[in-house]
């Protein structure tokens, strides 16, 4: 795996944009965290940590992608991919990643 450092964020190469299906969420690995990495039918890559914000957990990469956002299997959250914010009437946030994409090669910003 290649790793580029930027100040306060550390990037890891993913791979190819190619290998992130479009309207599914896709699992990373990184150290201890699980990462969800989300290809949304406009080409724009997200990527959040894999943890629904629900107090009864759950992953959030078998949820389903609409636009921009991400309905969590579980519990029909809806959650805004770029921010990471669940929309009302529910509350909660989930951790969001940056994603670099050089070419077609996709980089994940780790702190």
């Amino acid at each position: 795996m290649n790793t580029q450092v930027n100040e306060q964020m550390r990037y890891i190469s993913l791979g190819s944009k190619h290998a992130f299906p479009k309207h599914y969420g896709k699992l990373i690995r990184a150290g201890e965290q699980e990462i969800a990495i989300f290809h949304t039918s406009d080409g724009q890559l997200y990527a959040l940590e894999n943890k629904s914000p629900h107090p009864k957990g759950g992953t959030l990469t078998e949820g389903i992608v609409s636009g921009h956002d991400l309905y969590c299997p579980l519990r029909d959250l809806r959650i805004n991919l770029e921010t990471g914010k669940v929309y009302a009437p529910d509350e909660g946030q989930v951790r969001v990643f940056p994603l670099n994409v050089k070419g077609e090669e996709v980089w994940l910003g780790l702190e």
